[in-house]
């Protein structure tokens, strides 16, 4: 919901102690000292609470976390209402035929009417009200509409005559309410949630009023809106006026009405009395995260292997279908055929089967998974094909899901629409709601996170320090200089690595805000997926995903790399050379190191190592120490990356290879550009020869 009156819903209907209130505002945390965490501004405060209804029961109430950019969180309360309709076993995700709409759970978004027509994420949000796997049986949107946006007039504010045109988009009902008359918002109120109830579709109020103050409390409206506020000036307020009509009709008395605001009073002041004395309460790790805790400063390794006639058994299971499915023909061959082969062979295993494998194993350890993005169904690279379609009837059906009679645990294959910012936003919603899943969000390309990028800055790599909200989501951002141009080479690696708090000085631990990993291999993959899930605490992934090397043989690996007592290499060593005859020792991240390699073979070097940093953040400074300790005679060091100078990894490694691992590093790659990719073909050619030549060739 907005900022504005967001204080007084939370510490009257929602029941929050005030004292966390006045303990915010004289510059304390909101956190027992226990958290690790930097807080956020008093009007990002939340409530969680139960309240009592009048059948005896309760409503759990909560207030989503959100960051000042206005809406935004309207699609994470999408997000994390669905993820509770599948916990609550509601709605789409309910056990029996036919699956319908229950009664536990509600969406409701709180909207400012200038914000609502102005910021396109509420276009997206609508796009998705109905869309398959999107759906949560209708929101309630109520639309605060104070005549006024920030300092903009309602007719700056949309080009068309109500703010709430916008429901138009979905067919949704708008009922227009004066919100200066309680009885009156009370009926619009009933009437939009009796709509929603019965018909599970969106529906709108908007409340038509005012606001006393400007921008803020400080600020003087009539600097810009002078008649507007004429008008609010010469009137009441709407306690005082609804006040003196229930002791004009005789329901409440004047002293009554003097009582019920002293004793208000006098609570919140007896409040502020003690705040010195008020200890916070943890909000968090509560309920279904109770297993849950935060990361520590220790480096840890977990065992994230599998057993290898398991892994056998959900390849084959990953390409079954029904007897009378009509699969394409071609996928026939070159997916389903050669998937068998490989699980059986147990070498050769590619990108699309390691995931497929990394899937099954957590669905069969009983977590649900759930894979969003454009073309993730089949993938950008048609490589994965979770999802198969009948060539005939159009149906779907999802192997994965079928691996056992009364599977409990299911892959839910998230074909999303044209959309990055709220699917986004969706994702991470989903991902708040539980520990026990696999979030995955899939950009087409790398940098299509762009469109997103509010969430990515506002939610999920700063949610956990700004509000101890803890999120796994994982994100694939294909990324690669192959020639596709500007727009479809980088996933803007550089921008992930500068939002981590990983520190330039120090060796990082786990409890790093966010992780970044450019893995070389399919079992590092699958490696990285299980971990997700497995460890005790949830952390952002960014995986930065390849495209040709899906299908490079080089990046295969075999079951073993994946059996029990197998793990995530954060570094991967150079054993194919005798480390007293290394001279130049190469450091490279992801796809780039398989053509470095290439290179290698190719001039007989044998006095060259190349290394490979699999994860950049958090940064393993010990793995890097060990490998380099290896070679003994090496002078040289120097990081290579087909990036740009001005982007990729270089300016986050440096200062870390410098400063902790205590060796001086020199560059090689594309020169500083202003575009990420040069879009002309021969100068592409040119860049590509030079970036694997000159690693060998550079002198110091």
């Amino acid at each position: 919901m907005p900022h504005r009156g967001r204080l007084n819903l939370l510490t009257g209907p929602l029941l929050m102690d005030p004292s966390v209130l006045f303990r915010k505002l004289k510059g304390l945390s909101e956190f027992p000292d226990s958290a690790k965490a930097s807080g956020d501004v008093t009007s990002h405060l939340i409530s969680s609470v139960d309240l009592p209804n009048s059948r005896g029961g309760a409503c759990h109430v909560t207030v989503l976390y959100n960051p000042s950019h206005l809406e935004a969180v309207n699609p994470v309360s999408m997000g994390k209402t669905r993820a509770r309709q599948q916990s609550l076993g509601d709605g789409d995700y309910a056990a029996a035929e036919p699956r319908r709409w229950g009664d536990k759970v509600l969406n409701l978004q709180i909207h400012g009417d200038a914000a609502l027509p102005g910021q396109g994420i509420n276009q997206e949000t609508l796009a998705l009200s109905r869309l398959p796997h999107f759906e949560v049986g209708g929101s309630l949107h109520l639309v605060v509409n104070n005549q006024v946006g920030f300092t903009t007039p309602s007719e700056r504010a949309s080009s068309s005559r109500y703010g709430t045109d916008l429901a138009r988009v979905v067919g949704a009902p708008v009922l227009h309410v004066n919100g200066t008359r309680p009885e009156a918002v009370m009926k619009a109120a009933r009437l939009a949630v009796e709509y929603q109830r019965r018909f599970r579709k969106d529906v709108f109020v908007n409340m038509n009023c005012f606001r006393l103050w400007g921008h803020n409390e400080m600020d003087d409206p009539t600097f810009t809106n002078p008649l507007l506020y004429k008008k609010v000036r010469a009137g009441r307020s709407v306690p005082d006026t609804y006040g003196s009509e229930l002791v004009d009709r005789g329901v409440m008395k004047k002293g009554e009405l003097e009582k019920i605001v002293a004793d208000r009073m006098e609570w919140l002041n007896d409040k502020l009395k003690k705040i010195d004395s008020f200890v916070p309460k943890p909000t968090y790790f509560q309920r279904q995260w109770s297993s849950v805790e935060q990361a520590g400063a220790a480096v840890t390794s977990w065992d994230t292997g599998v057993d290898v006639q398991l892994l056998r058994h959900i390849a084959r299971k990953s390409v079954e279908y029904p007897e009378h499915f009509n699969v394409h023909p071609h996928l026939k061959k070159i997916h389903v055929d050669a998937r068998l082969r490989r699980a059986e062979e147990g070498a050769a295993i590619d990108w699309a089967t390691a995931e497929a494998m990394a899937f099954g194993s957590l669905l069969a350890q009983g977590f649900d998974v759930r894979i969003t993005g454009q073309d993730v169904g089949r993938a950008t690279f048609s490589h994965r094909h979770a999802m198969l379609v009948d060539q005939e009837t159009n149906d779907i059906f999802i192997p994965l899901n079928s691996m056992e009679e009364q599977q409990k645990a299911h892959l839910e294959v998230v074909n999303s629409p044209l959309s990055e910012e709220a699917v986004l936003g969706f994702e991470y919603g989903f991902s708040i709601e539980n520990p026990n899943r696999l979030v995955i969000w899939e950009a087409q390309f790398g940098d299509f996170f762009n469109g997103a990028q509010i969430i990515i800055d506002t939610f999920i790599t700063s949610g956990e320090t700004k509000w101890m909200q803890c999120s796994g989501l994982t994100m694939l951002l294909p990324h690669g200089y192959d020639g596709m141009g500007p727009e479809h080479s980088s996933c803007r690696l550089e921008r992930f690595l500068q939002l981590t708090d990983s520190s330039e000085v120090r060796p990082d631990g786990e409890d790093v805000n966010f992780q970044v990993a450019n893995p070389t291999t399919s079992a590092q993959y699958f490696h990285l997926l299980r971990r997700q899930v497995l460890r005790k605490w949830r952390k952002p992934l960014v995986i930065v995903a390849p495209k040709i090397m899906i299908r490079m043989s080089e990046a295969a690996s075999s079951l073993m790399d994946m059996a029990p007592a197998t793990t995530f290499k954060p570094v991967i060593g150079d054993t194919s050379v005798d480390p007293l005859r290394v001279e130049r020792v190469l450091l490279v991240s992801g796809k780039h190191f398989h053509a470095l390699d290439n290179q290698r073979r190719q001039l007989g070097r044998k006095d060259v190592a190349i290394v490979r940093l699999e994860e950049l953040c958090p940064f393993p400074v010990h793995q890097l120490n060990q490998e380099l300790n290896r070679f003994p005679k090496a002078k040289h060091f120097i990081w290579s990356q087909e990036e740009p100078r001005n982007m990729g990894a270089w300016t986050f490694v440096k200062p870390r290879i410098e400063n902790m691992v205590g060796r001086k590093v020199h560059f090689t790659g594309r020169d500083t550009l202003a575009a990420p990719a040069v879009g002309i073909g021969h100068i592409h050619q040119q860049q590509a020869k030079e970036v694997i030549e000159n690693p060998f060739t550079i002198s110091m």
